[in-house]
């Protein structure tokens, strides 16, 4: 019975991440602006999936199905873009990553005196266990909201941190969101290393803030049960071809400039961008229960994973908004603390217009849409992962603390400069 048993769980581990079976992955990197361009056009040709959107001599990383590996190889090669195999086999890679948790797992003690634990990847449950428990500690500081569910049924979550419930309207706002993309499992971490300092530190004395720990609760899920790489959201609802290709990009979900570039009309595409702006529960009720505090919102951070990059509108043309300058000066501060408390393990954030950094052009993202309503400085953080690394597709979780440390240094300072600038203006 023992030896069926040990079969048993063998034959459940060796069959996950079987979908990525024949998966590559590459690292490509653009030398010039229009090597930079002509990867947007295979990106939106093959629908490649970068993980790490490339820069001009920076590397991006690219997942191509076994039926694209030819082409790709052939379109880089006709224009003479640099590129090397990450890995040959993605799902051994996800096995990597997968024994790296695991371990990490076996030794954590968890969450032990109100210290959430930055040593491994939370799952949902651990995020919402640890926000329920911070709130239950400060009542006086910490509240959480709930709007309404996923489409799963789950509880979508945002915390109000404030010294004045909120009733100051002196006081500037600062929100920052994290798990728009459920396979983006760093992020989380962030948000709760940032509530953590926030119950403990002075930088709630001139600021009120909101936190958005997982804004796509389904598709995190998702991503820990099913699907390493899923982004998207899991509603069925939006086309006949949902219940085949469930979800919605919640990043191009936004009503600016919505479908007109870099989505999709297709469900089963991961970059679908729904029947309507805001189709989905999870777009549309933060956007309905965050509306009556934008006019005081200065500073909004959407974290992502990977890339080092720090991007600011406007994704769907490359054209710069009227605060372009300021954009682009915090975005420096906020890269510059962050590199001073940074390893030299990762690379240096690029700041600059999402479109001209990535030569990638997006409609309907949540820092334009922010940013239409009127939010003067709205940031895509994307996190940095080990730029030449080979060890897997996440870093090792021993780099969760140190990154949430040094990334919630640039928010520090990204919160100070948008209130110098803007802090009198948005009252």
């Amino acid at each position: 019975m023992k030896v069926w048993a040990v079969l048993l769980l063998f034959a459940v581990a060796n069959a996950k991440h079987e979908q990525y079976q024949g998966w590559k992955s590459y690292f490509v990197k653009p030398f010039n602006t229009v090597q930079l361009q002509v990867l947007g056009s295979v990106v939106e040709k093959y629908g490649i999936d970068f993980l790490s959107n490339p820069a001009v001599e920076r590397n991006g990383l690219a997942l191509v199905k076994p039926e694209l590996h030819e082409d790709f190889i052939k379109s880089l090669r006709n224009h003479g873009i640099a590129y090397k195999i990450h890995a040959e086999d993605v799902k051994a890679q996800l096995d990597i990553d997968d024994e790296l948790m695991e371990k990490r797992r076996r030794k954590s003690s968890g969450m032990k005196n109100g210290t959430i634990p930055l040593d491994n990847y939370l799952e949902l449950e651990e995020i919402y266990d640890y926000i329920d428990y911070i709130a239950e500690q400060y009542p006086d500081l910490v509240t959480i909201i709930s709007p309404g569910n996923s489409f799963e049924g789950r509880p979508l979550k945002y915390l109000k941190i404030s010294t004045t419930n909120f009733e100051d309207k002196n006081k500037p706002i600062i929100l920052i969101d994290a798990g728009f993309f459920g396979r983006d499992w760093i992020t989380p971490s962030i948000v709760l290393y940032a509530l953590h300092n926030l119950t403990q530190s002075d930088m709630l004395h001139d600021y009120d803030w909101i936190l958005i720990p997982v804004a796509n609760p389904d598709g995190y899920k998702y991503s820990f049960t099913n699907d390493r790489f899923w982004i998207k959201t899991r509603s069925t609802d939006q086309h006949l071809l949902s219940i085949v290709c469930p979800g919605v990009n919640v990043n191009r979900n936004f009503d600016f400039f919505w479908n007109t570039i870099g989505t999709s009309n297709t469900p089963c595409a991961d970059n679908y961008a729904g029947s309507k702006p805001l189709s989905e529960k999870e777009t549309f009720l933060l956007n309905d229960s965050l509306g009556e505090f934008i006019s005081r919102v200065v500073l909004d951070i959407s974290l992502h994973s990977y890339g080092s990059l720090i991007l600011f509108p406007w994704g769907h043309d490359g054209s710069l908004s009227n605060h372009a300058f300021a954009l682009q000066s915090v975005g420096v501060s906020i890269a510059d603390t962050i590199y001073a408390n940074s390893l030299p393990d990762f690379p240096r954030y690029i700041v600059g217009n999402s479109a001209l950094v990535t030569g990638i052009e997006t409609s309907g993202t949540g820092i334009d849409y922010a940013h239409m309503l009127g939010i003067p400085l709205t940031f895509n953080l994307r996190l940095p992962g080990i730029e030449e690394g080979t060890e897997g597709f996440q870093l090792d979780p021993e780099y969760i603390e140190q990154l949430a440390k040094e990334t919630w240094a640039g928010i520090v300072v990204g919160a100070r400069r948008a209130a110098e600038l803007f802090g009198n203006t948005r009252n």
